[in-house]
């Protein structure tokens, strides 16, 4: 009966750990700057509070070549050392969910890219989407989406990261230095 027992708890422990991690594993959305997220520094998004989804947003700070770590198949950059320093301290914190993928094409059943300038901090997470308009159509029901997104992932997951280009969202502007 012991091993009944440690079985059954370690299955729920994998269920726990499966549902309440983060949407993160497969393979990290790269576009043709060669940076995850554009190469923007991650950690810069938690110190820029939320906004609706019709008011501009501060934009993230823009990672340099020079401060980068390599984290879920692709290379991070960041703006500061402290940064870079607190991300490989917890990268599943500051890593945007699934894999930087936008959050509505996933709920929508499809890995898509995603536009850097477009995120939403939820729940302590970071959510990137693709146009203006997918992000209003992902806020106007934030929590049934991001419940659709969930489902779906571990459909997606599996399959190989996006390539596609951005919209509206100019590639050139790499981190430098």
């Amino acid at each position: 009966m012991t091993i009944m027992k440690t079985y059954f708890a370690i299955a729920i422990f994998a269920i726990v750990f499966a549902t309440g991690g983060n949407a993160t594993a497969g393979e990290q959305y790269v576009d043709k700057t060669g940076f995850a997220v554009s190469g923007y520094d991650v950690v810069s998004y938690f110190s820029l509070g939320n906004v609706s989804a019709l008011q501009s947003r501060p934009q993230p700070l823009a990672g340099k070549k020079s401060i980068t770590a390599e984290y879920n198949g692709a290379t991070w950059s960041f703006a500061t050392e402290a940064n870079k320093a607190a991300f490989l301290a917890n990268p599943g914190k500051y890593a945007p969910q699934y894999d930087g993928h936008c959050v509505y094409g996933v709920a929508q059943g499809a890995k898509v890219p995603s536009n850097p300038y477009l995120w939403s901090i939820i729940d302590d997470r970071l959510y990137l989407n693709i146009t203006k308009w997918i992000d209003l159509k992902f806020k106007w029901d934030v929590d049934g989406n991001l419940a659709k997104a969930k489902a779906n992932w571990s459909k997606l997951e599996p399959k190989p990261a996006n390539r596609d280009k951005v919209p509206d969202f100019d590639t050139s502007q790499a981190p430098a230095g």
